[in-house]
């Protein structure tokens, strides 16, 4: 069982050296030793250890000596220092500098390995302590909410109120500002953390099985229903509910959605019966429901139900003072998750980072940045961000008119033209533009543009 321990022995004294090592190789401790604080020193550098026996008198240092180094670089160590007898003055300095026990001379074996096994209990518990502190750190990093910028301090004070209630929140931004990490953010610091946390993307749903996915069915509600269905919202009873892109939501599930706010209770498909649920509801979206409502594409009264208390996402542009902060959590994040090295950005890649506009926000900065911590190239780096279309750049035929030209206009007419052509399929129209899905909704809803423009 001791097979594995390494206790480092640190005594001038030759003989009584050899002693104390001969006492813990023969209960199958791994036993280094050194004479002086300065070897002992050395040989922490290069070996780890579990525990530390010291004298008290090193020539002319201390183990109080060795005792403040290991505290200062190696904290979890265990330490025991042997004092002359009828020093106890000695003893209470050692336990009040970090010792785990002191034991005075002369002592004997089983003293010895008593007071060996406390500071191994001792070293364990700081060791599962660090790890449990270490864990709890990388919990709420991430949750990935980093950054110090006003605007996210607005944030995080909001989250801490709202954390305590059942309230509804509706998280509002640009795609990729973290509004999924905030609604996180808000189960975790909840009452409700230890239950269910489910996620759902409401313009993923296919909307001839929404109803069935969200609030449940009946066996034999539907062609292929053979057995019942468990919604999401019955899935997530005590816990949170986070329904992102709720804009996308058709009219019919919009109605289903604010019978629950207003009731508590869900209908499954086929049934007659009310379910009563426990859940707390939070909504995102990056449309402007307000304009949504005016279009006639959302419930006013719904929408009202949702924003009982916004919570606004920044776009990273408006926290340009987090991108270095960011960069550096998504470094050692990567880093971590890909078993690699942690590369080094150099001051002029910072630079040109935080030039940038980022329209993609924080995800398109994990992306690249990600990206980088596998190949560790800043050249391709400054093209990702620089040179998006490069490969379109000897395929130009639009020339610039000599008069000038309203640039939003053209933008809006080649978003509005794409849509036609593809009859509407804002995927294909997207694909077409060579932009992300994502991006274009947010161009669309920029020029509130619909598929019947």
């Amino acid at each position: 069982m001791n097979k594995n321990i390494n206790i480092l022995v640190v005594e001038d004294e030759p003989e009584q050296r050899a002693l104390i090592c001969d006492i813990l190789s023969a209960s199958d401790f791994n036993i280094s030793s050194a004479d002086s604080v300065e070897q002992a020193i050395l040989l922490i550098k290069k070996q780890s250890f579990d525990v530390i026996f010291s004298d008290w008198k090193l020539g002319e240092l201390s183990g109080i000596d060795l005792l403040n180094y290991v505290r200062r670089n190696v904290p979890e160590l265990g330490f025991i220092i042997a004092t002359a007898y009828g020093t106890i003055n000695h003893a209470v300095t050692a336990v009040q500098q970090g010792a785990d026990d002191y034991l005075p001379k002369p002592f004997k074996r089983q003293e010895l390995l008593l007071t060996i096994d406390k500071a191994l209990k001792a070293q364990q518990l700081r060791r599962k302590n660090k790890s449990l502190t270490a864990q709890l750190s990388e919990q709420k990093q991430l949750v990935g909410l980093v950054g110090k910028a006003p605007c996210m301090q607005k944030v995080y004070q909001r989250i801490n109120k709202l954390s305590a209630t059942n309230a509804t929140v509706l998280i509002l931004g640009e795609s990729g500002t973290g509004k999924e990490l905030a609604a996180r953010a808000l189960h975790d610091s909840s009452t409700r953390c230890h239950e269910k946390f489910i996620a759902i993307n409401c313009g993923a749903i296919a909307e001839s099985i929404a109803e069935a996915e969200l609030f449940g069915a009946e066996k034999g509600a539907y062609t292929g229903a053979n057995t019942t269905k468990i919604g999401r919202f019955e899935a997530a009873n005590h816990g949170t509910l986070f329904l992102d892109e709720i804009g996308e939501l058709s009219p019919s599930l919009q109605a289903h959605l604010l019978r629950f706010l207003q009731e508590g209770s869900i209908t499954r498909l086929g049934s007659n019966q009310e379910l009563q649920l426990d859940v707390r509801v939070i909504a995102a979206t990056h449309r402007d429901l307000e304009h949504e409502i005016q279009q006639g594409n959302f419930r006013e009264d719904l929408y009202y139900r949702l924003n009982v208390v916004p919570i606004k996402m920044p776009a990273l542009r408006e926290r340009q003072q987090d991108i270095a902060i960011l960069t550096e959590h998504f470094i050692q994040v990567h880093s971590k998750q890909h078993n690699c090295q942690a590369p080094i950005l150099s001051s002029d890649a910072y630079r040109k980072l935080l030039d940038y506009h980022w329209p993609g926000n924080v995800r398109e900065l994990s992306n690249k940045i990600e990206r980088f911590v596998l190949l560790s190239d800043e050249e391709e780096l400054n093209l990702n961000y620089s040179n998006k279309s490069k490969h379109n750049n000897n395929k130009i035929s639009f020339k610039m008119p000599i008069e000038g030209f309203s640039w939003e206009q053209f933008e809006r007419d080649c978003l509005a033209q794409s849509l036609k052509i593809h009859h509407g399929n804002r995927t294909k129209a997207a694909k077409y533009l060579q932009m992300s899905y994502k991006a274009f909704l947010y161009r669309l809803e920029k020029f509130q543009i619909n598929n019947n423009d």
